[in-house]
Order: C-alpha cells, then sequence, then structure tokens
C-alpha cells in the first residue's frame, strides 16, 4: 500500500528580496514560475530571516532552531556536526526517521563540506565539478568585481544552475513507496551579479526604481553597513550612485528570472507525478538584499529589504489557493511545516504555519530577530517585530531604532524619541527572550548589554591577493 502522505519540496534561492516576484505587487519583474506557486497556494508577506545572512539562516532552516539556540549569530566558518547534540536532528534526517527519501540539490552552507546533513542523496558543486570541470566560483568574478554587473562565464545550458535542475527534476520524477523530502537550493541572485543571457539584457535599468533612502543617520546608525559597503567595494563614503544601482538592480532581477525559469521545470516535474496535488512545496530564501536601500549592499541588516523574504506555502490537497497573510513568520517555522506534514509535528523554536493556515494555531505576536558579525566583539544587533513596530537595538554604543512599519513601510525615518512607551516594551521583551534563551553574553541583570561605541573595519573582499607591482601577475 502506498503512503498516503504528501511529498514535501523545498525550494530556495539565495538573498532575495520579498519583494521580487511580479505576483505579488512587482510590475517590474518577470516571475511567471514563481506566480504559479503564489496562484497555487498561501503567500506570507511578513515573513523574515531571523538572522538575515548566510549560514546562520541555514542553520535556522535545518533545525528548526533560532541563531541564539544554535550558537551560530554571524557567517562563522566552524564545525557545525555538534548541531544535533544542541537542537536535535537536522531536518533532513528528521524526515528520514518518518520514513521520507531525502535528497539535496544546490548549496548546504554548512562545514565541515563532508558534514552528514540526514540526506540519502546530496548533489551540490562538488559533483558538479566532477562531472563538468567547472568550478561555481569561477563563473563570473569576485572580490573588486562582486557587486559590478557581469554576465555569467557559462552558457545558460551548461551552468551550475541548469545542471542542478537536471538533478532535481529527475529525483522529484522518481516513482518510490515512499513520499520524498527534498531541498533544491539555487544560489543566485546572490551576487556576483551574472546572468547568463539573455537574461542579462532582460531589464532596462532606466525603467526600474532607484534605491530607497533616509536621512543619512537613520540609515548607516548600523555601523555594519557603511562598513560592508567598504568590504565590498561599494565604498564608505559616496556609494554606488543611483544610476549604476538601476543597472545592478538589472542584473539582479535577470538572476531571479533565470532561476524563475528553471523552478517552472521543477514544477513541471511536480505536476507530472500522480500525486501533484498532494505534494507540499515550500518557496523561500535566507534572507534579502539591499540593494542600494538606505545607502547599503549586502545583507545582515534588519532593514526590511535585507530581513524580509519570500515565503510562499502550496499544497493543492490541502491548503487555499491565492491566499495571501500577513502573520508574523520565520524561517524557523519551516521545521514544523515539514514535519506536520509528515504527521509527527515537531515545530522546535517555531510556530505552527500549517494549523494558522487552518485556524487550528495563533499566529505569533513577537518576531525576534539577531546577529552578530564575526570577529567584531560590541558588534551585536537584535530586532523584535510586533504588529506595526519594528525595534531595532545595536549594543554598539547602545543605540536604538524604531520604526512605524503602518506609516513608513520603507523605514525612511527612525521615531524612537516620539515613542518611548513602545521602545521600552519591546526593549524589555528582547532581554527577556535573550535571558531566557542564556544567552548571558548580550543580556546582564535582565538589561540588554551596551559597550561604548567602536567605529568598526571589516577590510576589502579579496579572492586572490594584489601584487606588489602591477607586471608581477605576468610571471
Amino acid at each position: 500500500m502506498s503512503d498516503a502522505r504528501p511529498n514535501v519540496l523545498f525550494v530556495m534561492t539565495d538573498q532575495q528580496r520579498s519583494d521580487a516576484i511580479g505576483a505579488l505587487g512587482n510590475s517590474r519583474i518577470h516571475t511567471p514560475n514563481i506566480d504559479r506557486l503564489v496562484d497555487r497556494g498561501v503567500s506570507f508577506t511578513n515573513a523574515y530571516s531571523p538572522d538575515p545572512i548566510c549560514i546562520p539562516a541555514r542553520h535556522t532552516i535545518r533545525t528548526g532552531c533560532e541563531a541564539v539556540s544554535t550558537g551560530y549569530l554571524g557567517n562563522e566558518k566552524r564545525d557545525a556536526r555538534h548541531l544535533e547534540q544542541r537542537c536535535g536532528p537536522f531536518l533532513a534526517r528528521s524526515m528520514r526517521e518518518r520514513g521520507y527519501r531525502t535528497f539535496l540539490v544546490g548549496k548546504y552552507h554548512a562545514h565541515p563540506r563532508d558534514i552528514d546533513l540526514g540526506y540519502d542523496h546530496r548533489l551540490s558543486f562538488e559533483a558538479f565539478r566532477e562531472e563538468t570541470g567547472h568550478e561555481v566560483k569561477t563563473t563570473a568574478r569576485q572580490g573588486a568585481m562582486v557587486h559590478l554587473p557581469q554576465q555569467n562565464r557559462l552558457p545558460p545550458d551548461d551552468n551550475y544552475e541548469a545542471w542542478m535542475t537536471d538533478r532535481a527534476v529527475d529525483l522529484v520524477g522518481r516513482d518510490t513507496d515512499e513520499p520524498f523530502f527534498g531541498l533544491v537550493s539555487y544560489e543566485p541572485p546572490h551576487p556576483p551579479f551574472a546572468p547568463s543571457p539573455p537574461f542579462d539584457r532582460m531589464y532596462d535599468p532606466e525603467r526600474l526604481e532607484t534605491p530607497v533612502k533616509g536621512d543619512r543617520e537613520t540609515d548607516h546608525m548600523d555601523e555594519k553597513i557603511p562598513a560592508q559597503n567598504h568590504h565590498f567595494w561599494t565604498t564608505r563614503e559616496g556609494g554606488i550612485d543611483d544610476t549604476t544601482a538601476r543597472v545592478i538592480k538589472a542584473y539582479y532581477y535577470g538572476m531571479i528570472s533565470e532561476v524563475d525559469r528553471r523552478i517552472g521545470r521543477l514544477l513541471d516535474a511536480v505536476e507530472a507525478r500522480d500525486d501533484a496535488d498532494n505534494t507540499l512545496i515550500c518557496f523561500f530564501s535566507d534572507h534579502g538584499e539591499l540593494l542600494g536601500d538606505h545607502r547599503g549592499w549586502e545583507k545582515s541588516s534588519f532593514f526590511e529589504s535585507s530581513c524580509r523574504v519570500p515565503f510562499l506555502v502550496s499544497w493543492p490537497a490541502e491548503l487555499p489557493a491565492g491566499e495571501r497573510r500577513d502573520d508574523l513568520v520565520a524561517l524557523t517555522d519551516l521545521f514544523g511545516i515539514a514535519t506536520t506534514a509528515a504527521g509527527d509535528r515537531e515545530l522546535r523554536d517555531g510556530v505552527d504555519v500549517l494549523g494558522t493556515i487552518r485556524g487550528d494555531a495563533e499566529p505569533r505576536a513577537r518576531l525576534f530577530g539577531y546577529h552578530r558579525t564575526p570577529r567584531l566583539p560590541p558588534n551585536f544587533t537584535g530586532m523584535v517585530r510586533e504588529g506595526r513596530w519594528k525595534y531595532v537595538f545595536m549594543r554598539n554604543g547602545g543605540r536604538e531604532q524604531l520604526f512605524d512599519l503602518a506609516a513608513d513601510p520603507n523605514e525612511l525615518g527612525e521615531c524612537a524619541a516620539d515613542n518611548p512607551e513602545v521602545v521600552a516594551e519591546l526593549r524589555a521583551a528582547l532581554a527577556e527572550k535573550l535571558t531566557d534563551a542564556g544567552a548571558d553574553e548580550f543580556v546582564e541583570n535582565g538589561s540588554l548589554r551596551r559597550a561604548p561605541y567602536q567605529e568598526i573595519d571589516m577590510g576589502r573582499l579579496v579572492r586572490e591577493p594584489y601584487p606588489e607591482e602591477p607586471a608581477d601577475v605576468l610571471d
């Protein structure tokens, strides 16, 4: 007798903003296949990466635990094999224990590279290199070029994303007695911004919006933003001008449209199955991208452009189609979505998203976020999102911001001084949350720890050292 439980397919992009989906209000971007998921299921418009940077976000997905639980608050290339002792079995192993065949295709971003994440099949850049002889990281220039528009050096049918999709389509299409749990994890639109032809000329920069900017004091109160601008060669002072920013956005959108085409092939493979309607698909990203908003680039900030993410849940046999919800959800909740669908709910630090859709569970009232840049001790940022408010605490200098997202969705000006009671309530909530998590490094006697302000310098991103003399590269 075949297993009647649903297949579960997670489809993930890297560094995709929540506003980069056509069917959710962006008329300038072409995403017909992601739009299919919007039409097929439930779209959450208040979804967050609770630590908006690569490694912590991915550890949250695979453990169902927040960064203060995993201990990974920044991009630290530490051995993660201990995480299962700390948080419980990884999601793939948990699903395998529940009788699912499991596979990962694409980026996993965990150390060491041979870490056992619990998948029956894992096909990533190592297999691509072995089969094709190509290195993923050499398809575009990095270092000083990382935020400048480029073209993928490999033809669109031969690049890593095409190879990934071929493998994922095969795994989705296999006919087995047990249901599958799969994660297909694309790297675009993570920089370098290098779409393949013809996606590199798909968007006219003159038709795209310029970045959103508030006053400089608000935009750069988080000292990581100017430090990252320097690190990623987007300059500490003047920044990338608006004309160039629109060109970069055109290439960023091109990468998303290219991945969208790959996603279309995945959806076709699902729809070719007899149990297509009993296949739960989640589409999400690990974090967003400032893309020039607030005079910044990259991620790790708690501005909406950086921390709010796409979050689509589709399951035609069980969930409504074309519904939009403004519940507060997070990457932490994906663990519970998968295990609940498998018939054995385990939420860990998340909430029951499927239950909230069905009306059987309450959505979260408050959502917390945390980030710390490694090797920069004073640099800890905490965030609380509740109702119309977003509170941000920066340990370095003990600075605070409050945004009224109902009145100021673009976060053009912070309003902490005008709302001291709200600030006090959310500050206390963050301190209590950190205390309960045992994060003693950030709290003391029930209050948030503050540190004297220090300017931080992350240096420059250099993939290959520059020579002492130009002619040395010719030797």
